[in-house]
This record gives C-alpha cells, sequence and structure tokens, in this order.
C-alpha cells in the first residue's frame, strides 16, 4: 500500500518537471494533428502490401520520400539495396476430409520452393511436435507430406514470447523433413487466431537439403486436419508456382533534421516499409514507418531544433532477407557516422506499453529513470532486451538500441495474413506510439 503514495508523489513532482511539460506539448500536438493515421491510410489503401521487389514496394518508395519531404526533412534520400525477388504465383490445397479431398485456406512461406505448378499428390504424416518427427525412421518420412501440428503455446502471456517458441516450425521444420526425404511440409500456422487465415513468413533452406515445397493452414483447417491424422493417413494435393528469381535493385528510403549544436551525433528512429504479400502490411510494419515520420514532423512542428541529428529510416527487406539493415549499418560504418541511439518500432501499432532497451547496463539505468515521464501515456515496461532486426547491424558498432513495446495479445492475430489491413488500427494507439518515440528521441537528444 506505501507504494501507492510513493508513485503519486513521483507523479505530482514529474508533472511540475520542465521535461514533462516539453512531452506533454509534443505529444499534444501529435494527437490533435499528427498526420501518421492518414499517412498509413495513403500507404496501405493505395499502395497495400508491398513485398521487396515487387512493384508495390517501388511505389512505396516514392511515397515515402514524399511523405518525409511533407513532414518537413532537411534532407531526404535513397539508399540503394540489393533484395532478394520472391514470387508467390497461384497455389492451391486440397486434403482429404471424411474421405473428400476438400480445398483449404493456405499459404507457401516466403523464399521457399513450390511444385512448379505440378499437383504434388502424397499421404500425409501428422506430428505434434519436432521431438516426434525426430523419432520417426526415414522409410516413414520418404516422398510423404510431413503435417507438423504444433500449436501457438496460450499459455505464455507475452506473445512475443510465444512467437519466439512456435517459430522454428517455420524455420526449421523444412529442413528436418527434407533431411529424411519428404516430399513436402504443412504447418500450423504460428498463429493466436480463433479462425482459419493462414500466415505466411520467412523461411529458408540449409544448405544441402532438396528444396522441397512448405506451406501454412489456418488453426481451424489445421484442427480438421489432425482429426483426419487420427482416423489414419489421408492424402493432400499441393499445387504451388511459388519461387526465387534472383535479385531487384530497392531502396532504403531516409530523411533527417539536421542537429543544431552536435550535428554529427545521429538518433535513428525506423520501421520495415516492406510487408508480405497478403493483407496490407498495417500493423507489420506500416505503422513503424508512420510513426518514425511523425516523429520528425512533431519535431519540426515544434519550432526546436534538437541538438543532434535526428534520422528516420524506412527500411526495405526485413521480412525476407534483413538487406535494408545491413545496407544502413554498412553506409553508417563507411561513412564513420557516430549514432548514440537507434531505435525501432516493427511490433505493430497497438497501444505502448515499454521501450525494450540493448544496451550497456548504465545506459539502460539512465533510459529508466525517465520512466515517470512515460508513465502518464501507459508505458511502463523497461525491462525487456530488445531492439529490431532492422538497426541489430548497429549493435556490431556498438550503436545502443531501443524497441518499441506495443501491447502484443493481438499482434498474432494478424501477423504475416490477410488480416493485417488498415481498419485493424486504431488513430489514437498508433498515435500514442509515435508520442512514446517522440519522448525517448526528445530525451535522448537532451540527456544521452
Amino acid at each position: 500500500m506505501v507504494l501507492i503514495p510513493l508513485l503519486a508523489a513521483a507523479m505530482a513532482s514529474f508533472a511540475q518537471n520542465p521535461d514533462s511539460a516539453t512531452l506533454r506539448r509534443l505529444s499534444d500536438d501529435i494527437l490533435w494533428n499528427g498526420v501518421c493515421y492518414d499517412n498509413l491510410r495513403v500507404l496501405t489503401k493505395t499502395i497495400g502490401h508491398r513485398l521487396s521487389g515487387s512493384p508495390a514496394a517501388d511505389k512505396a518508395v516514392a511515397w515515402g520520400k514524399k511523405a518525409m519531404e511533407a513532414a518537413g526533412a532537411d534532407r531526404v534520400w535513397l539508399q540503394p539495396v540489393d533484395v532478394p525477388l520472391w514470387i508467390r504465383g497461384k497455389e492451391t490445397l486440397k486434403v482429404q476430409l471424411d474421405g473428400h479431398l476438400q480445398p483449404i485456406p493456405m499459404l507457401s512461406l516466403g523464399n521457399t520452393e513450390g511444385t512448379g505448378g505440378k499437383t504434388l499428390e502424397r499421404e500425409i504424416v501428422c506430428v505434434p511436435d519436432l521431438a516426434a518427427f525426430e523419432k520417426l525412421e526415414e522409410d516413414q518420412v520418404r516422398d510423404k507430406i510431413i503435417f507438423f501440428n504444433y500449436k501457438f503455446r496460450q499459455d505464455i502471456v507475452n506473445t512475443f514470447e510465444g512467437y519466439g517458441d512456435a517459430v522454428k516450425y517455420r524455420w526449421v521444420a523444412l529442413n528436418k523433413a527434407a533431411g529424411k526425404h519428404a516430399a513436402a511440409v504443412i504447418i500450423r500456422s504460428v498463429s493466436t487466431g480463433a479462425d482459419d487465415v493462414p500466415h505466411t513468413g520467412a523461411s529458408r533452406y540449409d544448405d544441402g537439403v532438396a528444396h522441397i515445397p512448405a506451406v501454412a493452414i489456418g488453426n481451424f483447417s489445421a484442427d480438421k486436419l489432425a482429426a483426419a491424422c487420427a482416423k489414419g493417413q489421408p492424402k493432400a494435393q499441393l499445387v504451388s508456382n511459388c519461387s526465387m528469381k534472383g535479385t531487384k535493385r530497392s531502396y532504403n528510403v531516409i530523411g533527417e533534421l539536421k542537429g543544431a549544436t552536435l550535428p554529427n551525433e545521429i538518433i535513428v528512429v525506423g520501421g520495415h516499409l516492406d510487408s508480405w504479400d497478403v493483407g496490407e502490411g498495417a500493423h507489420d510494419d506500416g505503422a513503424g514507418c508512420v510513426q518514425s515520420i511523425e516523429v520528425l514532423r512533431a519535431l519540426k512542428a515544434s519550432g526546436k531544433r534538437p541538438r543532434r541529428t535526428i534520422r528516420a529510416v524506412l527500411f526495405m527487406n526485413e521480412e525476407n532477407g534483413a538487406k535494408g539493415g545491413v545496407a544502413y549499418a554498412d553506409s553508417a560504418r563507411t561513412a564513420g557516422e557516430k549514432h548514440i541511439l537507434a531505435m525501432e518500432s516493427d511490433a505493430g501499432g497497438f497501444s505502448p506499453r515499454g521501450i525494450g532497451l540493448e544496451m550497456p547496463e548504465p545506459l539502460k539505468q539512465k533510459i529508466r529513470s525517465w520512466a515517470p515521464l512515460l508513465l502518464p501515456y501507459g508505458v511502463y515496461d523497461f525491462t525487456q532486451e530488445e531492439g529490431g532486426i532492422d538497426i541489430g547491424p548497429l549493435r556490431k558498432q556498438g550503436v545502443p538500441l531501443a524497441g518499441l513495446l506495443p501491447d502484443s495479445q493481438r499482434y498474432f492475430d494478424l501477423h504475416h495474413s490477410r488480416n493485417d489491413v488498415f481498419e485493424a488500427i486504431s488513430h489514437r494507439e498508433l498515435k500514442l506510439g509515435a508520442c512514446t518515440m517522440m519522448a525517448i528521441v526528445w530525451l535522448a537528444d537532451q540527456y544521452l
């Protein structure tokens, strides 16, 4: 009970703090005048999903440049990135349910090879997890379709931890199956959704294994297929045309406000501009892109030039290669740039709950000392070790990393699926995420 009056006293103290007043002015501007929600509407509804190397990704680059310029950036430029070009093509899956082959929703996993447009018909072998698969002899697997029926763990409250547990079935399962000469793989989607919507995502082949097809199905279809497998060994028919088609030139989009007194010290905020080729890439990661642009706009609108250079980066190719993050870090190293903090938003546009910190402990403690300033905005968790995939390569150069941590409960209902659309975004939650990023950027500019 003692904690409540102590917290109230701390809040009252910070209400009189000049930093608190500044953050209030900046957040009020974002909540009243912010354009991030409108920017996201344009990105998702006029361009839509934007897989790296696609014509839509090219349009998104042009959109990003214009949006940075409209935000008032002092300088905007495009940074070349060579990205893998993966094409999905037409695909269908039929499985034997109740004795009859029935079509079910499916998505091939990204970066995999399909059936070349031919019909692959094989018996299905169902396993609950990798441990059970390892016990199968090669002759039980050879030339079969292996169905990995691993469920996203509902008992893990932080769904990003649950994702970390389940996503190995997207990354590892096809290689394990190919190692025993399976014909193809079906996985239960890495999804918390109580629906039948399949979720895609990147996979990769290990050296030396056959490039067998791999697809994901929704949770309801997975339940039906598991029930059919319990009665026997059903068949499946798979037709898919997905394939890698080399590489293509694309771009990171970069905008910055030049620092007034320490222009050679850089604070980066960013999200990734590409998405998977289903849905509209609203939460993943249109939200992070428009929030990063909003930081520049709000700073410019404040009329107060930051001490350091504030840079927003829309990274290309996070989803199936992470080439944009590598290109940015390589450029920073070559130019001898000094980054004092890099912050990423790539966990959805839901209400902000925390800031992940991937940096030395003294810096963590310093940023945690700002927690009372963030609490009025619902941000309280500074305990997690988290940065982001695109800013990750900067860590090798000693750059401290931070990651926006929104409420995670709904994210994996939508992630990498057709459900990730603009309508799933709340304008208030999206703007509060931008307010949080703005607060960290402003405090880092003043005190790091």
